[in-house]
């Protein structure tokens, strides 16, 4: 991902359209999938069986877009295990568990503070980000992450004294949506960092880290399952307890969303993905009043812009070196 040379005006025209439809979709995809998930998965849907069929998704995904660019060959040629285990290991097994917490956290919290809580990742990646690369933050970087802790502390207050979607005690929802959610956010912003370790030491390219994430973490998922109540209930019901057809969709939409990260990151940079994920917040908030008829609560109305401005603060004014700058 390093600098390219500029681009011809014949390949101009084609590029920002391919930018402007990735931003798109991942606007669409990471605002409607809290709203599509609690509608298209059944409460008694089994979380792993959810988590691994998104994992062999990206895993199909991601071949698929390398045999289109014409570099699968070339890719494999040059992997080896322990490159792999070392690159995408840790990472892998961080993510399968994330992903398992936020299957559970769906299923328990308003659409709209899920939404909010889970930018809470942005703090962590800055956090793990800074202690395993030695990135520093900007001063106004450092405004944003405290909005965005304030968003969170005043989300998290909000949500715990009220019932939750299921119809829960308050115990309920902080146990099984707001604690999910937010161990989920500390460990995205890990697995995050460990990534970009891995792209700049290891230089593996995005749909290379999908493909081994993917597979180890599936690995990983089948071990817990032999003792995990899970894995009971996958031995008992089968894999496809309680799916109906509604059920492929979240599943689908969460696969691409994972390699559509990848392509705006390449294409468009940090900058724009941060519009995005702003973006997505409002769509979120928008869906959730048209298809539920539920207007934001008083405590996501006052986080929400503290959680839009954070973010915004944090993309347009990052850190930079005086000593490499003069």
């Amino acid at each position: 991902m390093g600098s390219a040379s500029k681009p011809s005006p014949a390949a101009a025209a084609p590029s920002r359209r391919k930018v402007a439809l990735c931003l798109a979709l991942l606007t669409l995809q990471y605002g409607a999938q809290p709203l599509i998930s609690k509608r298209c998965v059944g409460r008694e849907v089994i979380v792993t069986s959810l988590v691994l069929a998104i994992e062999v998704l990206k895993v199909i995904c991601a071949v698929v877009l390398l045999l289109a660019e014409g570099s699968l060959k070339k890719q494999f040629s040059n992997w080896s295990l322990v490159g792999s285990l070392t690159a995408s290991g840790l990472p892998a097994a961080i993510y399968a568990l994330q992903n398992s917490l936020l299957q559970i956290s769906y299923k328990n919290l308003d659409s709209l503070t899920f939404s909010i809580l889970n930018q809470t990742k942005l703090l962590f990646t800055a956090f793990f980000t800074y202690l395993i690369l030695g990135q520093k933050q900007s001063p106004k970087q450092i405004l944003a992450l405290t909005l965005l802790i304030s968003a969170a502390v005043l989300l998290s207050i909000g949500e715990s004294s009220r019932k939750g979607v299921s119809g829960g005690s308050s115990d309920y929802v902080l146990l099984y949506g707001i604690i999910p959610v937010t161990v989920a956010s500390v460990l995205s912003g890990l697995a995050s960092s460990l990534c970009q370790w891995a792209s700049q030491v290891k230089k593996h390219t995005s749909y290379m880290m999908t493909i081994e994430m993917s597979f180890i973490g599936s690995m990983c998922l089948l071990a817990s399952t032999f003792q995990s109540p899970d894995g009971e209930a996958l031995r008992k019901y089968g894999f496809f307890h309680e799916w109906t057809l509604w059920t492929v969709i979240p599943v689908l939409m969460n696969a691409l969303g994972g390699i559509l990260v990848g392509l705006v990151t390449s294409y468009a940079g940090g900058v724009k993905k941060g519009f995005v994920i702003v973006s997505a917040l409002l769509v979120t908030a928008l869906l959730q009043f048209i298809f539920d008829g539920k207007p934001p609560s008083v405590y996501c109305l006052v986080a929400l812009p503290l959680v839009m401005a954070s973010i915004f603060i944090y993309q347009k004014y990052p850190y930079v070196d005086r000593k490499k700058k003069d």
